[in-house]
């Protein structure tokens, strides 16, 4: 019999609410046919698809990422800052702003913060009051740049030198706004300099990780390469801190990151099955982990683009990764909490030829079973998320409570399908599905049976 324990009294770090966030621009039917009616009758107020904004607030997102294309005369299309922020305030998320430091210029970035928080009479926020929002949308994150160590020749010191400039300039026009610089993978050179050369200038440090392969192992094990990140990162942060005497806190925003690896070009339509699923499980475990390091993360993208949720004219598909995004967007508490996992191990080989060529093998041997664990600040409730990465085997589980008690009825949420392969279609939508449950519980254990290729996020009430 496998076993968990859970120390519910040795707390790892405050699960903040915005890892639960996701991203969105123009690419593909992102907007158009997304977050927008595509000809429908499915449209609501300002021509955004009801049954979209519906889905997302159902999965339980906290906020989403947006970016500028040049300046705020020069968004594409009919949906542009306004539009965005409207349609957030119904969808119920927080905005992200990305500024452009690739090809926009400062005056671009403090028109576009000034169109969006300015209170006085200047120009831009007339601007945003002539467009009908007489106030301030208050938009309080903002990165500054992304991808930007792709962009021509720039260096890590150039696009330091840069950032450093903007942020001061920034704070200066909006003393309340955070600042998110632009990372890499959180493991790179790259990362370490902007951290040595940012650290006194933002709060937030962003990293981007896709993972993904048609290989199972491969795919399921990859997203504890986030681990590591995270880890890295926020050694580095920390060793910043500490050499540049750096009082206030930073952290990481992993505002990039998903299952990504069969699909290229500009639609990015890509098809999720459960084995992509149980990846994205592992991921958001690995946040709840990492929460001391990690307080922002964004699922890459929100609508139709690698996206958890696919639409048609006539109506909308949950694709599987949605599942585990619900879940715990809708049952993880406020403190994580450690835990202890034996529950038989693989041993991995990296493959050649895949999309992102990580060295997940270095990291040792995989527990059958990846497992987070959080509780409520009073302690009387407790949510643990369980990853059975086993193929074909049920793992029988005998979960040990230290320092606590179970008492009451324990709600069981359980993701699977057929099997890995299983993938979600408009003809048939529960493929990849959940199973609910309730049983009894009572004392310090309780044993449980985790099925072959599943994720199973459990309520626990405690005494």
């Amino acid at each position: 019999m496998a076993r968990i324990d859970v120390l519910a009294g040795r707390p790892i770090g405050p699960v903040d609410r915005r890892i639960f966030g996701s991203f969105t621009d123009h690419l593909g039917r992102s907007v158009h046919g997304g977050l927008l009616d595509e000809g429908s009758r499915r449209a609501g107020p300002g021509g955004f698809r009801a049954d979209v904004l519906a889905a997302v607030r159902d999965l339980g997102v906290t906020n989403v990422r947006w970016p500028l294309r040049g300046s705020p005369d020069a968004e594409p299309d009919r949906f542009g800052t306004g539009e965005f922020l409207a349609w957030c305030a119904a969808a119920g998320v927080e905005p992200v702003l990305i500024l452009d430091m690739a090809d926009g210029t400062l005056d671009d970035a403090l028109a576009w913060v000034e169109y969006c928080n300015g209170t006085g009479a200047s120009y831009w926020a007339g601007r945003r009051r002539a467009a009908g929002h007489a106030e301030a949308y208050g938009v309080r994150h903002w990165s500054l740049g992304a991808d930007v160590y792709g962009h021509g020749q720039l260096t890590a010191a150039g696009y330091v030198a840069e950032a450093r400039r903007w942020a001061r300039a920034l704070r200066r026009l909006d003393p309340g706004i955070r600042l998110i610089s632009c990372g890499r993978t959180g493991l790179d050179d790259w990362d370490r300099d902007v951290i040595d050369g940012l650290a006194r200038d933002v709060d937030m440090h962003g990293i981007h990780l896709y993972t993904g392969s048609a290989d199972y192992w491969s795919n399921v094990l990859a997203p504890h390469y986030a681990e590591q990140a995270l880890s890295v990162a926020g050694a580095l942060i920390d060793r910043t801190r500490y050499v540049q005497r750096i009082e206030h806190e930073i952290t990481v925003a992993c505002d990039e990151w998903n299952v990504w690896y069969r699909t290229d070009g500009d639609r990015l339509e890509e098809r999720y099955s459960l084995a992509d699923a149980l990846a994205v499980a592992t991921y958001l475990n690995v946040f709840v982990r990492q929460s001391w390091t990690v307080r922002m993360a964004n699922l890459s993208r929100l609508v139709n683009v690698l996206a958890p949720i696919v639409t048609s004219p006539d109506g909308l598909l949950s694709q599987s990764i949605y599942h585990p995004f619900r879940l715990m967007a809708a049952a993880s508490q406020e403190v994580a909490v450690d835990t202890y996992t034996e529950s038989g191990t693989h041993a991995h080989q990296d493959r050649a030829g895949d999309r992102w060529p990580y060295r997940v093998a270095d990291l040792g041997l995989f527990q059958q079973l990846d497992v987070a664990a959080s509780s409520d600040p009073g302690r009387s409730r407790l949510t643990l998320s369980v990853v059975n990465r086993d193929p074909s085997r049920t793992v029988r589980t005998r979960i040990r409570l230290i320092d606590a008690k179970a008492a009451g009825v324990m709600i069981v949420h359980e993701v699977t399908g057929a099997g890995p392969d299983a993938v979600n279609t408009f003809t048939r939508p529960d493929a990849v599905s959940v199973r609910y449950a309730k049983r009894d519980v009572d004392g310090a254990q309780v044993d449980i049976a985790f099925g072959p290729h599943s994720f199973t996020v459990l309520e626990v009430p405690l005494a």
